[in-house]
């Protein structure tokens, strides 16, 4: 079986063949020559129109369906199908196209939906003899063309018998396909029902998504002014983190002078304590010395009054100094008995000056709390520091590493 490049439009069923009468073949020869080309004439009925995809194929008798044609053509549409020789058309095979043996043929016209629309009466391909001239036959011929006449016969009813149970397949697929088509009609109401409800919902989503777009905006706007707030904030929070980093520094400083205070106040505190001491030590001192004078003050007075004299109107003026020894007073008649004695036990009475404190000419608490504070200190001779009287080697350390 021969094709062309482009297989026609087929199908694998066989519609009703009273659509065969649509197209009708005319001057079809009972057979051709082989090895010539076979020109097939045909004619459009009133109602049929002719499609773009419309072809003629030659099939072999006994065929059941489109998809065994053996060869075929394109048909060529009319330019006016009114005109009544629009409606004569032809199409020519090419011998080399043919079929090579001597079975039965025949013309079928397929549209361009595979459904056959007509058919031509059976012909053979044989070359051509002398008895096909005879006008007359013999008895013998005549048995042979009815025995082949028979043949066809047996062969179109068959090919009828065939083409009838396929009508009664169609006939029962006719009738599930409408029972289908009904279904498939409440199944169109319903989907048309549910896209009815589904067109609202679209509606509503789509109201839905533009109030969501209006949404977006607003937050969008919103969220440029957070941004803006933000970097405000990070602007303010750099501020207060290089503010916490110079009170950092500030309270790094200030914890270095107030341990530097602390060392000081440590310092001071000893030296306090120390000065306390030393305090305590000159009062002690004081007291006693103060004791001591009132001793001194009521002997002194007892031995005036044994010598019929008053103290308060002695004409005596205290010198100086007491430099060049225990010098004798004019004022007195027969001398100061205590000179010696107040040498060697106490400062002289007569080398007492006036307090710078309390501008008092007696010896006062200030005068001797000074006198003591010297008697329990030790002064550097080079440097005039001043060390407690119990720091006397480190005195004397201090007082040797001027001379290095």
């Amino acid at each position: 079986m021969e094709k062309t490049i482009e297989d026609p439009p087929t199908s694998a069923i066989l519609l009703d063949h009273c659509h065969f009468s649509q197209v009708i073949f005319n001057s079809v020869e009972k057979f051709y020559i082989p090895g010539g080309d076979v020109t097939c004439h045909y004619t459009f009925t009133q109602h049929f129109i002719p499609r773009r995809k419309d072809w003629i194929g030659i099939f072999r008798v006994g065929w059941k369906t489109t998809r065994e044609y053996y060869t075929f053509m394109w048909v060529t549409l009319p330019i006016d199908l009114n005109n009544k020789s629009a409606k004569q058309q032809e199409v020519q095979f090419k011998a080399y196209y043919l079929p090579k043996d001597d079975e039965y043929y025949q013309f079928c016209y397929v549209d361009q939906d595979g459904v056959v629309r007509g058919a031509s009466i059976p012909f053979q391909f044989r070359p051509e003899n002398e008895e096909d001239i005879l006008v007359v036959t013999t008895q013998e011929e005549l048995e042979t063309l009815q025995s082949i006449n028979k043949k066809l016969e047996l062969k179109v009813k068959e090919q009828k018998d065939y083409w009838e149970t396929e009508l009664l397949q169609l006939k029962e697929q006719n009738q599930k396909m409408s029972s289908e088509n009904e279904k498939m009609g409440i199944r169109v109401d319903q989907l048309q029902a549910q896209l009815s409800t589904q067109e609202k919902e679209m509606e509503k989503l789509v109201q839905g998504d533009q109030d969501k777009t209006e949404q977006l905006e607003q937050l969008k706007k919103e969220n440029d002014h957070l941004f803006l707030s933000l970097t405000e904030q990070r602007k303010d929070q750099k501020k207060l983190e290089q503010t916490v980093e110079q009170m950092k520094h500030n309270e790094t400083t200030a914890m270095k002078k107030q341990q530097e205070l602390m060392d000081e106040n440590f310092d001071l505190s000893k030296r306090l304590s120390e000065n306390k001491m030393m305090y305590n030590a000159l009062q002690r001192e004081k007291e006693r010395l103060e004791g001591e004078n009132d001793l001194l003050k009521r002997e002194n007075s007892r031995l005036l009054s044994y010598m019929g004299l008053d103290f308060d109107s002695l004409p005596y003026q205290v010198p100086a100094s007491d430099e060049g020894g225990a010098g004798q007073n004019p004022g007195l008649v027969y001398g100061n008995p205590y000179s010696g004695i107040q040498e060697s036990s106490s400062p002289s009475l007569l080398s007492i000056k006036k307090c710078p404190i309390c501008k008092s000419d007696d010896i006062c608490d200030h005068t001797w709390e000074q006198q003591q504070m010297q008697a329990l200190c030790l002064n550097c001779p080079v440097c005039d520091k001043i060390f407690p009287a119990t720091e006397k080697q480190i005195f004397e350390d201090h007082v040797f590493c001027h001379s290095l």
